[in-house]
């Protein structure tokens, strides 16, 4: 039964997506336009140099892209299903995750769960589809592919718990849009999305090793590029863990705080 309560936990926001097929095609559409977008413009960039901040330009190129795809590890549309802790909070619906047989906690990393092999599913077709037409590069060995893979789950575990610590100011603030959005632009811009971290001012890589964003991309990124050495890469998984046990424990303290906050508003 604990099994069944998991498995039906884990693809509530899954199902959402595969039962509406537009969403799934706009979701196709819009990745294949950012992969060619992003690839020609770094193409561009790189087409009068051969080396900068380290890098050449299949470097570059590979870097962009691959980020682009791992940002589909964590967007799905939880706002459509009405499957947001903002959402549950305002309709007052956050107390049934009190009443079922599964904890609040447990459920919503179930759910994160789901999401994240959902993610997983697109962002590897992707990868193996650019890897064959030549868009991004191979690993340079097998040992910088299986560092690349670790750091790369624990760089989703940081972004799991980054999420996570938002939803949980719901129960404090009841709505965090504005935060949110704040949230999402600092992650991208600190995990190197919009661009790569060595390119920024020092002063600038500096206050981001101070926060865990760059944990979540930039280092798995940097590691398979070979912007990182495999020298260096005992250390940056040690960060990594670092800040999953930080967070891990900082969240499961909000968790416990945050039941005694549990109201019903709305509906």
């Amino acid at each position: 039964m604990a099994v069944l309560h998991a498995w039906r936990a884990t693809r509530v926001t899954p199902l959402g997506e595969l039962y509406a097929p537009p969403r799934m095609t706009a979701a196709l559409v819009r990745l294949t336009v950012q992969v060619v977008l992003v690839a020609s413009l770094w193409n561009g960039l790189y087409q009068q140099t051969g080396t900068t901040a380290g890098i050449n330009r299949e470097q570059a190129v590979t870097y962009a892209v691959m980020a682009v795809l791992a940002s589909r590890l964590r967007e799905l549309d939880q706002y459509a299903g009405r499957d947001t802790v903002l959402q549950h909070m305002h309709f007052g619906t956050i107390v049934y995750w009190y009443l079922r047989p599964l904890p609040p906690q447990r459920y919503y990393a179930l759910r994160a769960l789901g999401e994240q092999l959902y993610g997983f599913a697109w962002a590897l077709t992707g990868y193996v589809v650019c890897l064959a037409v030549g868009v991004v590069q191979p690993p340079e060995s097998a040992a910088v592919a299986g560092v690349f893979a670790l750091s790369l789950l624990l760089g989703q575990l940081v972004l799991y718990y980054v999420m996570l610590i938002i939803d949980q100011l719901c129960f404090w603030t009841l709505r965090n849009g504005a935060a949110m959005l704040i949230l999402v632009f600092a992650q991208n811009l600190l995990s190197g999305v919009y661009a790569p971290l060595w390119f920024f001012p020092d002063w600038f890589i500096t206050l981001s090793s101070f926060l865990p964003f760059q944990a979540t991309l930039s280092v798995p990124l940097s590691l398979y590029v070979g912007r990182v050495p495999l020298s260096d890469a005992p250390f940056q998984l040690a960060v990594q863990a670092g800040w999953i046990l930080l967070l891990a424990l900082f969240t499961r303290f909000l968790w416990s705080r945050a039941a005694r906050r549990v109201i019903s508003q709305g509906g």
